[in-house]
């Protein structure tokens, strides 16, 4: 690797403080092979975006009546998906980890890099009904003739989102909670907050 190059020194180079020590390139090297991992997880970034945008964009078009006098925000919808991190914390912890640690004989159950899988394998449900309640949204709209009211009620109700939103937590539960352990983990000591950056950086991405 061209990392390799900078064990090889110039004369002098010692004296001007130049020197690069056996652990250094391989530190540098770590780092490096986290960027194709670090990659991948940009589609969560994306993903993560959509709840405060996209799904609060769709329910304002709904119906969010509950019972005859009282109506929720289209922001309010988002409580189910901080309920579904505080239902299944305790049951991850409980029944899940003892359930797969028995298997892989793994005190975490699964690896870092397992966790973060199924949590975007479970972003890809996550986006599949979105798209499905969205395509009922509009073809709502149509038979009301409705697509040219941006602002009209849809006689749809905000139910619909509901799934979409748990989905969202519960893969939120896996990838958020598994790239903190893994970026923090993988990286140096010296260079962990850099770990913890990029980490940040990613979710940060996705709300561009």
């Amino acid at each position: 690797m061209f990392l390799n190059k900078a064990l090889v020194l110039p004369r002098g180079s010692e004296e001007s403080g130049k020197a690069r020590s056996i652990n250094d390139v391989e530190e540098a090297k770590a780092v490096l092979r986290l960027f194709p991992i670090w990659f991948t997880c940009l589609g969560y970034g994306i993903v993560s975006a959509q709840p405060s945008s996209f799904f609060t964009k769709q329910a304002t078009t709904l119906d969010r009546s509950i019972g005859p006098s009282f109506h929720m925000t289209a922001a309010s919808l988002q409580v189910f998906r901080a309920l579904t991190v505080l239902i299944l914390i305790p049951m991850y912890d409980r029944i899940f980890i003892p359930i797969t640690s028995s298997f892989t004989r793994k005190p975490s159950g699964i690896t870092m890099l397992q966790r973060i899988g199924t949590g975007i394998f479970l972003f890809i449900l996550t986006t599949v009904s979105a798209a499905l309640s969205e395509l009922k949204r509009l073809k709502t709209a149509e038979k009301y003739q409705l697509l040219d009211m941006p602002k009209a009620t849809l006689p749809m109700r905000a139910w619909w989102l509901v799934p979409q939103i748990i989905f969202f937590g519960i893969s939120d539960l896996f990838t958020s909670v598994g790239m903190q352990e893994f970026f923090c983990d993988q990286f140096p000591s010296e260079l962990r907050s850099v770990g913890l950056s990029l980490c940040s950086m990613i979710t940060g991405l996705g709300y561009l």
